[in-house]
């Protein structure tokens, strides 16, 4: 049978404190896009009892561009916590009263002149490693464990929007531990859901319903191993929850946003930040890539890390890791996708249509294995181009 372990990856809910941190700075970051595409921004958002304070830095060329995301920003924050449900009435954070706080600055001028050089290139907007990966565990070409995990927290989102479901309140985690054997998925040992709950359902209730319409709704039954561990609420009731429950940071779901720990992590998070910050527009370019990779055959698993050094266009590294499932020396693939791939800044942002406000939709449920608008890096658009250079005249 080969060797067996069990592996675990977690999602939560766009109703979490954190999340909630992140789904803010994008949603400040799409608007900032929508009035100038040139815009560059770092926004950092901080929730905590009843309090939200939004912090950062931010270039916008449009005229009177700073000024008026200034005065949209408290609106901007109430609409997204009342579009989450949040509401006076439960413990979590209300909307209406709760306090909004900014303390927001211009771009420093020399970090605006290592990005925007003097020889018309865009170099990076700051040093560091970006890491992607694809695998053949899904249709989505992304690990197992994580993809089970986000659509568990998606089930939970819609099922809060219908009326018999009005218990299930905003703030929410998932767990999936799968066995492994021989290297691949074999079937789900565990879950843990953890829910914030309102209303008079008994936790016997709450139980049953969440391993019916959201467990197994998600997980196939014959993914199922024949003793299932579901856990729902293993702390007991959970109530307060929320910013009024735990303190919520942008950039602190890292792991969530990406890949489930199946694969490093170069430290940097996305949300709140400006495709010039590479950040995020390599870590995406580094998932395209990989994708790729594992699409054409090349592997059945492939992570591929990029470097870079703050103002300067190339990337300093290119490293592609098959895990022992390449058919081609890695070398070899080294040299083949910077020919295919124009990782500079500005060659990542063209081909994926970065300058575009596509970034509060990537906050909650992962920004990979999400096939659908506004997430370019998950096209296979160079498969061809790809192919022709891996396997000339085939």
């Amino acid at each position: 049978m080969g060797h067996s372990w069990l592996f675990t990856s977690e999602s939560v809910s766009d109703g979490h404190p954190d999340k909630l941190a992140d789904r803010i700075s994008d949603t400040v970051l799409d608007r900032c896009l929508a009035l100038d595409a040139n815009s560059r921004v770092a926004c950092e958002t901080l929730l905590a009892n009843d309090l939200v304070l939004i912090a950062g830095e931010f270039r916008i060329p449009r005229e009177n561009g700073f000024e008026q995301i200034r005065d949209e920003l408290d609106g901007l924050v109430r609409k997204l916590l009342r579009d989450t449900g949040y509401h006076a009435g439960f413990p979590g954070i209300d909307p209406e009263t709760c306090e909004v706080m900014t303390r927001i600055h211009g771009q420093s001028e020399q970090i605006a002149k290592g990005v925007d050089r003097m020889d018309g290139a865009l170099g990076a907007g700051d040093q560091g490693l970006m890491f992607g990966y694809a695998c053949d565990e899904t249709p989505e070409l992304m690990p197992l464990p994580i993809q089970l995990a986000h659509r568990m927290m998606r089930r939970q989102r819609d099922l809060r929007r219908e009326p018999k479901f009005d218990w299930l309140r905003p703030d929410a985690k998932a767990q999936v531990t799968v066995r492994y054997t021989g290297g691949r998925p074999e079937m789900v040992d565990t879950v843990v859901i953890s829910t914030q709950v309102q209303g008079d359902i008994s936790d016997a209730e709450i139980e049953r319903q969440v391993i019916r319409h959201i467990i197994e709704w998600v997980i196939p039954e014959k993914m199922r191993a024949p003793r299932m561990r579901c856990l729902v609420n293993p702390a007991g009731r959970f109530e307060t929850g929320g910013p009024n429950g735990d303190a919520g940071l942008t950039g602190r779901k890292i792991i969530v946003d990406t890949y489930g720990g199946s694969c490093p992590h170069g430290g940097g998070a996305f949300s709140g930040k400006d495709p010039s910050k590479v950040d995020r527009s390599a870590a995406y370019a580094a998932r395209w890539v990989a994708k790729h990779l594992v699409a054409v055959g090349v592997a059945s698993k492939c992570t591929v890390q990029l470097a870079y050094a703050i103002g300067r266009p190339e990337p300093v590294s290119i490293r592609v890791d098959t895990h022992g499932t390449g058919k081609m020396d890695e070398t070899r693939l080294e040299q083949i996708v910077p020919a295919v791939f124009d990782l500079t800044p500005a060659g990542i942002i063209r081909d994926l249509g970065l300058y575009r406000p596509i970034y509060a939709r990537t906050a909650a449920f992962g920004h990979f294995g999400r096939e659908e608008p506004g997430f370019p890096w998950e096209s296979l658009n160079r498969q061809h181009a790809l192919e022709e250079v891996l396997w000339p005249g085939r």
